[in-house]
């Protein structure tokens, strides 16, 4: 790692802080007239890295409004990105106060971007043998780097001295500008040389050098040998006034007129009385509490605090301070201190527990080692299997195990854990079943709140702890040649294992607090997910059996299909294209043949997306063809083609990933594969299913919830005519179209109930009358009519949604049935759209996270069911939306089938009746 000198200039990308820290702690933070979010991330990086790299001094670079001289130069920079979003833009004042009261530099400069100022400052301080640390996550900056200018990405660690941009981009400083002008740069719409990549741009500049020489040298391209070498020189040609305009767009100024040297650049004492203000109308209580106690700055007015405090509304889950000091880890390499730590595990109330791997699928993942933490600062690491060490430097795996085997399968034993499904399933590969799981800091901070923000426990640990944790590529490398776990050395292997059962067990007694104090909360983190872990990770491992045959054979179709479409295309085309390429289907739709532009992209470019396809289809035969390649080929690549490759050898069968802490509504997720999104609507994707089979003496059995978000619906508005219409067993489409239309249910027509489908649904999640005009294919006028009888029909449904986005408003969230809280960030936001969309969600959250409560609430009665059948006569294989897949012995089938159906059903108890409709058979697609 590069060597940082002592006391640099330090200059701060603040605009790249900015946007790090908004999205780094998405809408979570607000003293009840504005978010705070961006300033705190802001503020609490700024504090890290004075902390980290203390200095005198400093200066932190901000971009000014408006436009810039490259905007002047290529009216088209920038033209992709969206505008500032409102709930940022209302926190660049407060922000640059907090920064002027701590005695920083701040410059903003107009017509030029904060890497203009920074590139002048650092070229004026190198020149004068000044050292300089750039703190930007930016890569344009590396061409500023020289013997005394260095970069740091506070976020990543990661420092870059000449040699370490020679390392990361292959090229010495000097030529970054030629790479980027090369490569172009959609974020910000440097149009650059089409067809050049990373690969190729570093190809050109190592074998040949930057652009002058390229030019220079167009015949020798050719030689180098990398792909698409051959046709290199000629898009070079094309393409010049690109590649030059881009060299200047994307080249740092380093001659800005500034009032400030590197030598006035000098950090001053702290406002501390402004501070105390501002920290008060921000609501950063902890900080508060630094300035009172003079842990951080000198002594504040007791007064002063005190009044701020007590204006301040405390978040539910604040930031707190915790230096974590490491010195007094353990590695545990003899059987005596193991023994100790046996005997604290066995004492402790509850201890944090966590596996190191030598892989991220569970499936496979071997154990390399162990930590625990049983108090703060209190941890240890046990390697078992690391590469370098002999036997007797490490205790023998299966011994260690055996010892810790009862405790970790004692369910009076409490555990927490970060994740700890998947270090459950890793033990199950040792026959250890991890009971005793009673808290997991992952899915607390999910609980409280689902959208605050990555779940992760680096994430976890800089929100709540400000503490920034050992990250593994730090200790592994990066790339093809990162290290597994066992290959680490255990000087730092142990660190880092140990810090990571330690900051768990601080995550825990942090969010906790927050759980505890909320019993709604609580009721769905202790009663809900925390049980689920162990459900799913059984689920996980007992995977779906696929036929890699059935599968085969259709994807050598669907290439075929795909040929034929392809071929079809050139004919209406009256040209060969690129059927996967939006820049030659623009070409072709919009300027050959004509066709209406329906969209524009953020650059003003007409759009090809699917929903345009879908809106052209219904006229025009080239883009329906379109949505039939784009649709096989995705299938072709995500599930016909890949799924054999995903088979087990050991197994033989395919194990997915659930994950419990992604969505925003409370819905489980899935991944490698993605089990949610196969697609039933068409044959193609009912054939994918058909490929999940049973095996020998099975059947497959899949029973979902019957219109269970529409029953919700029912329960939530109270709406008379609704919760009738249930409650008697209607067909609930041909009840709304009776009740709408005004005739008896029986004269309804298959159109009538397929309208009412429509506006039954589309009420779910949102739906305007332009919405419904466009799905039904009828004028607007008659598609809001048609929603007004509805209203007028059923008042309860209006009222609910009223009232929703009246309450969501006003607590900046909504609330499932039982309890789940589902925070909408930009249900103030003073963008329209945004502000439209928050409460869209706010109806729909509601039901989806009620429904994603009840499918939870049932996989836990069904569980524990076959725990108490305990036999192989019923495994729960998938959950998919709003169904449960299982492998049932066919002899017990109705039984247990039955018996299912009974359970789903009882799973919550609403106002409607619950239905659980199934179905069997020798595959998924026959079941469903």
């Amino acid at each position: 790692m590069a060597l940082i000198p002592d006391n640099p200039l330090i200059l701060i990308d603040g605009s790249s802080y900015l946007y790090r820290a908004f999205h780094a702690y998405p809408g979570t933070m607000s003293n009840g007239d504005i978010p705070t979010n961006a300033v705190y991330g802001v503020v609490n990086m700024l504090r890290s890295m004075m902390r980290q790299y203390p200095s005198d001094r400093i200066a932190v670079v901000f971009d000014a409004k408006g436009k810039t001289f490259r905007d002047d130069m290529y009216p088209e920079y920038k033209a992709n990105r969206p505008p500032m979003p409102d709930d940022l833009r209302c926190q660049i004042e407060p922000l640059h106060n907090i920064i002027r009261a701590l005695g920083l530099p701040l410059i903003s400069i107009e017509g030029v971007e904060a890497d203009d100022v920074i590139g002048t400052l650092s070229h004026q301080a190198s020149q004068a043998g000044i050292p300089v640390l750039i703190s930007t996550g930016d890569k344009d900056m590396a061409q500023l780097v020289n013997e005394h200018v260095t970069l740091i990405n506070t976020m990543t660690n990661v420092v870059l001295d000449r040699e370490g941009v020679i390392e990361k981009f292959g090229i010495p400083p000097e030529l970054i500008i030629d790479y980027l002008a090369l490569m172009g740069d959609k974020v910000d719409n440097i149009p650059g040389v089409p067809g050049v990549g990373d690969k190729t741009a570093t190809a050109l500049l190592q074998g040949i050098g930057g652009l002058e020489k390229l030019y220079q040298h167009l015949d020798d391209i050719a030689a180098l040998g990398f792909r698409g070498s051959k046709t290199m020189a000629k898009k070079l040609v094309d393409n010049k006034d690109n590649a030059y305009l881009s060299y200047e767009l994307a080249t740092i100024k380093l001659d800005v007129e500034l009032e400030e040297k590197p030598e006035s650049l000098v950090k001053s004492t702290p406002d501390q009385d402004e501070l105390v203000k501002l920290y008060g109308q921000m609501v950063f209580k902890s900080w508060l509490n630094e300035l009172l106690e003079g842990s951080s700055d000198s002594e504040m007015p007791a007064s002063a605090v005190q009044k701020s405090v007590a204006k301040a509304e405390v978040a539910a889950v604040e930031p707190t301070v915790a230096e974590i000091d490491r010195s007094q880890y353990e590695t545990i390499l003899d059987e005596e201190s193991f023994t100790r730590w046996l005997e604290k595990l066995q004492s402790a109330e509850v201890f944090a527990f966590d596996t190191e791997t030598d892989s991220l699928d569970y499936m496979v993942a071997n154990l390399v080692g162990l930590s625990f933490a049983v108090e703060e600062g209190q941890a240890a690491y046990v390697p078992l299997t690391h590469d370098y060490l002999d036997a007797p430097e490490q205790l023998d795996r299966d011994w260690v195990l055996d010892k810790l085997k009862p405790i970790l399968e004692d369910v009076a034993q409490h555990k927490v854990g970060q994740n700890l499904k998947y270090d459950a399933s890793v033990l199950a590969r040792y026959d250890i079943e991890l009971k005793g799981i009673q808290y997991d800091t992952m899915l607390a901070s999910y609980v409280l709140n689902s959208v605050g923000g990555k779940h992760d426990m680096d994430s976890l640990a800089l929100r709540f702890l400000q503490h920034s944790c050992i990250s593994f590529e730090q200790i592994a490398g990066k790339g093809k040649k990162q290290l597994t776990f066992n290959q680490i050395d255990l000087d730092q292997a142990s660190p880092y294992a140990a810090e990571d059962a330690d900051v768990t067990l601080r995550l825990h007694h942090h969010l906790n607090q927050s759980l505890v104090n909320d019993d709604k909360l609580n009721a769905i983190y202790q009663d809900i997910e925390v049980p689920l872990v162990p459900v799913l990770s059984k689920i996980e491992r007992t995977g779906v059996l696929v036929d890699d045959m059935l599968l085969s054979a259709q994807s050598q179709e669907i290439a075929v299909r795909l040929d034929e479409l392809e071929q079809k295309a050139f004919e209406l085309a009256e040209q060969e294209f690129n059927l996967s390429s939006p820049k030659q289907l623009q070409a072709i739709l919009f300027e050959k043949m004509g066709l209406p532009v329906i969209k524009k992209t953020p650059s003003g470019a007409p759009s090809t997306n699917e929903e345009v396809l879908q809106e052209l289809a219904l006229d025009y035969p080239l883009p329906k063809l379109l949505l039939e390649y784009r649709g096989l080929a995705k299938l072709k690549s995500t599930y016909t083609d890949k799924l054999p490759k995903m088979i087990n050898p050991t197994t033989g069968r395919v194990h997915t990933s659930y994950h419990q802490a992604v969505t925003a509504t409370g819905r489980l997720s899935s991944t490698d594969p993605n089990l949610q999104n196969i697609p039933i609507r068409n044959e193609q994707g009912r054939r994918i299913r058909q490929a999940f089979v049973a095996p020998h003496g099975y059947k497959i059995l899949a029973v979902d919830y019957s219109q269970i978000e529409l029953r919700i619906m029912a329960h939530l508005s109270g709406d008379k005519a609704l919760l009738e219409a249930f409650q008697q067993g209607k067909d609930i489409h041909a009840a709304t179209a009776a009740e709408i239309i005004g005739v008896d249910i029986s004269e309804v027509t298959s159109e009538q109930r397929r309208r009412a489908k429509a506006v039954n649904f589309g009420l779910i999640y949102g739906m305007s009358a332009f919405g419904l005009s466009k799905q039904l294919g009828i004028p607007r006028g008659e598609a809001q009519g048609y929603m007004d009888k509805y209203f007028e029909r059923y008042p309860g449904v209006m009222q609910y949604m009223e009232d929703t986005r009246s309450l969501a408003s006003e607590h900046g969230y909504v609330e499932t049935i039982f309890g789940r809280r589902l925070h909408l960030p930009e249900i103030k936001s003073r963008n329209g759209m945004r502000r439209k969309a928050a409460e869209r969600a706010a109806i729909n959250a509601p039901m989806q996270g009620t429904a994603a409560d009840i499918i939870k609430k049932a996989m836990l009665l069904v569980d524990e069911w076959i725990e108490q059948e305990g036999n192989d006569d019923v495994r729960l294989l998938m959950q998919v939306h709003d169904e449960l897949v299982f492998e049932v012995k066919d002899t017990r089938l109705a039984e247990i089938e039955t018996q299912i159906q009974k359970l789903m059903e009882s799973a919550a108890e609403l106002d409607v009746p619950l239905v659980a409709e199934a179905g069997h058979g020798d595959n998924w697609d026959q079941a469903h």
